[in-house]
C-alpha cells in the first residue's frame, strides 16, 4: 500500500494534544487551533480538570476545537478515548503527548536517595511512561497502516542517562528515561506496522508553567521560555519530521539528545 502523501510535504490537518487544558499542551492547542490550514484539534483533558481556557478557545474557534475527557492511567477511559478515535475517519496527523508529572500536594523532587518513596515513584511511572505508552497503545491501531503521522512524547533533557551530571530528581529522571526507551522500542516495532510513522521524543525546554514554577530560582532568564515560543518551537520541529527520525530523542530545536 502506498504511503499517503503529506499536505505540502508537512504533516496534516487533523491534530491531537494530549494534556491540552494547561501549560505546554494548552499552548500547543491555541497555537495549531490559530493555523488557517488545520482542520481540527483534539485536545484531550483529565474528566475533573479546569476547562476554562479550553471553553474559550471553543467559543473562538467552534468546530475546529473539539475536546475530550482522558485520564491516561484509567483503562475504561482509555477503551472510551479508542471508541472516540475511530470515529474520526482520516486518523489523526500529528499527535502530542503533553501530559506529564513533576510534583503535586505528595510529591516533590527527591535531592537524594533517602527521600525516595516507592509509592511517589510508581505514581511518576504511571503518568511518564506507562501513560504515554497507554495512549499511544489506544490510538496506533485507529491509523491506517499507510498513512503517515507524527507521535510525539515531551520527555525532558534530564531523562538523558549520558546527559546525567547532577544526579537528584530520581523518579522524574527514570520516568522520563522510561519513556524514552517505550518510545525507542514501539518506533522500532512501527517500522513494520506503521511504516510512515515518526515516532519520537522531545524536549520542550524549562517552559514558565506550573510543572516548572516551583524550580525556577536557579534558571537564567534567557533560558526560561514562554509556553507560546515553545509551542512555536516544537511545532517547527515536529512539522518536519518524517518517519527517517522515527526513534529519535529530540531537543527542541531540533538537534539530538543522547539516551
Amino acid at each position: 500500500m502506498p504511503l499517503d502523501a503529506r499536505h505540502n510535504g508537512k504533516p496534516g490537518n487533523f491534530r491531537l494534544v494530549i494534556g491540552g487544558n494547561r501549560g505546554i499542551g494548552l499552548a500547543l492547542v491555541e497555537a495549531q487551533l490559530a493555523r488557517q490550514g488545520n482542520s481540527q484539534t483534539i485536545a484531550t483533558h483529565r474528566p475533573a480538570a479546569d476547562l476554562t481556557k479550553l471553553i474559550e478557545l471553543k467559543q473562538r474557534y467552534g468546530d475546529k476545537l473539539v475536546l475530550q475527557a482522558l485520564d491516561v492511567t484509567s483503562e475504561p477511559s482509555l477503551q472510551e478515548f479508542s471508541r472516540f478515535l475511530t470515529l474520526q475517519p482520516t486518523g489523526i496527523d500529528l499527535a502530542i503527548h503533553a501530559a506529564g508529572l513533576l510534583h503535586d500536594d505528595k510529591i516533590a523532587p527527591e535531592k537524594s536517595l533517602a527521600q525516595c518513596n516507592s509509592t511517589q515513584l510508581m505514581r511518576l511511572f504511571e503518568v511518564n511512561s506507562i501513560g504515554p505508552l497507554m495512549v499511544a497503545r489506544t490510538l496506533l491501531p485507529t491509523q491506517k497502516r499507510g498513512h503517515r503521522f507524527t507521535f510525539a512524547a515531551l520527555s525532558a533533557m534530564v531523562g538523558s542517562i549520558g546527559d546525567n551530571r547532577l544526579g537528584g530528581w530520581y523518579g522524574y529522571r527514570a520516568s522520563k528515561t522510561a519513556l524514552n526507551q517505550f518510545i525507542k522500542t514501539m518506533a522500532n516495532e512501527c517500522r513494520l506496522k506503521h511504516p510512515g510513522a515518526a515516532i519520537v521524543a522531545i524536549h520542550p525546554g524549562t517552559t514558565d508553567t506550573n510543572l516548572s514554577r516551583p524550580f525556577q530560582k536557579n534558571v537564567r532568564a534567557e533560558k526560561l521560555y514562554s509556553p507560546r515560543l515553545t509551542a512555536t518551537r516544537l511545532l517547527s520541529v515536529l512539522d518536519e519530521i518524517d518517519e527517517t527520525h522515527s526513534g529519535s530523542f529530540l531537543n527542541w530545536d531540533g538537534s539530538t539528545i543522547p539516551w
